[in-house]
């Protein structure tokens, strides 16, 4: 019978034994090819401002999830070799903004658990008040490398809270972060909110660092694994550093550049009206009011980390005896 021990340091601090994007900019290169070439050519480069008859959808949903590491574990299997595991809980929700109207309500959310571990034996835990369900890892599953494996669950759960929330409905749908694999989802952007990494060159980075408040850049295509058209935006309420309130936004690569360029004009028109304010939030403007809201009520329903933590030691200690 596999037994299993909570590891005693906070899974916020890792484990016991182990095996960029501010204001001042993207920090590193990137060598995904890009294509500067398709709103305007890249000679023509300059800040766009919302045209004058863009239609702004009525009714925008944003999609958000959040996740936490609740303790950090090990195995021991009946052949003596041990496996690192990870109990997290993940929840995802869906914030509907009526822009007509001027209100905002979350119309989904749930929460998940999950054992994250490489051991072919580990079985389920559970508390006394939840369950953490095996997710079994290939490979060796270095405890490094766990934290990583808990994003496609929270992915996956965020693509089923949207559709269910957004129902066959064409409104916006604003992810927050990169689209990665939810392309295939209709009227949709990814909000990237901190730059990682530097896709235009210099003299094109000038017009980035040049735009107002509500002006985008053209926009352009990247050429890497999950790609896409991407553009450039500056929110409103930023320091006045240079990349102060600039976030990249993109839609699928399926669309034609005709409907990427509508859906740039239809972000600039409607993102900046959710844009944080400083005295309300350490990551404003770029962290949107209500995508705050959300990840304040996902946090929250994730459960009190120090309880779930005894729980998890009282209910390992449970199962070895």
């Amino acid at each position: 019978m596999t037994r299993m021990f909570v590891d005693a340091w906070d899974p916020s601090y890792g484990s016991s034994f182990e095996g960029g994007g501010g204001e001042d900019g993207p920090a590193s290169p990137s060598s995904a090819q890009v294509d500067t070439d398709v709103e305007v050519p890249a000679a023509e480069w300059a800040p766009i401002d919302v045209a004058p008859g863009v239609q702004r959808p009525d009714v925008v949903f944003l999609v958000d999830g959040v996740r936490r590491n609740d303790a950090g574990l090990w195995t021991q299997e009946e052949d003596g070799t041990s496996y690192a595991g990870l109990a997290a809980s993940f929840a995802a929700g869906v914030v509907r903004c009526d822009l007509a109207r001027g209100s905002a309500e979350m119309v989904g959310a749930e929460v998940r658990r999950g054992l994250f571990t490489a051991s072919p034996s580990a079985q389920d835990v559970q508390t006394q008040l939840v369950r953490y369900e095996v997710r079994r890892l290939e490979g060796p599953g270095e405890a490094s490398k766990l934290p990583s494996a808990v994003q496609p669950k929270l992915t996956e759960l965020e693509l089923e809270i949207s559709a269910v929330a957004r129902g066959g409905t064409a409104d916006l749908l604003v992810v927050d972060g990169p689209l990665r694999n939810r392309r295939h989802l209709v009227n949709t952007i990814g909000y990237v909110k901190t730059q990682q990494k530097q896709y235009l060159p210099a003299t094109l980075t000038q017009v980035v660092t040049a735009l107002r408040p509500g002006q985008r850049t053209p926009v352009f295509h990247l050429g890497t694994v999950w790609g896409g058209w991407s553009w450039y935006l500056r929110l409103p309420g930023g320091s006045g550093a240079p990349w102060s309130g600039i976030v990249r936004v993109e839609c699928s690569p399926d669309l034609t550049p005709e409907q990427a360029i509508d859906l740039a004009e239809i972000s600039s028109a409607t993102l900046p009206r959710f844009a944080s304010s400083a005295y309300k939030d350490p990551r404003a403007p770029q962290n949107l009011v209500p995508i705050a809201g959300l990840e304040r009520r996902l946090r929250g329903m994730l459960g009190d980390a120090r309880v779930l933590h005894r729980q998890l030691t009282v209910a390992t200690a449970r199962n070895r005896s």
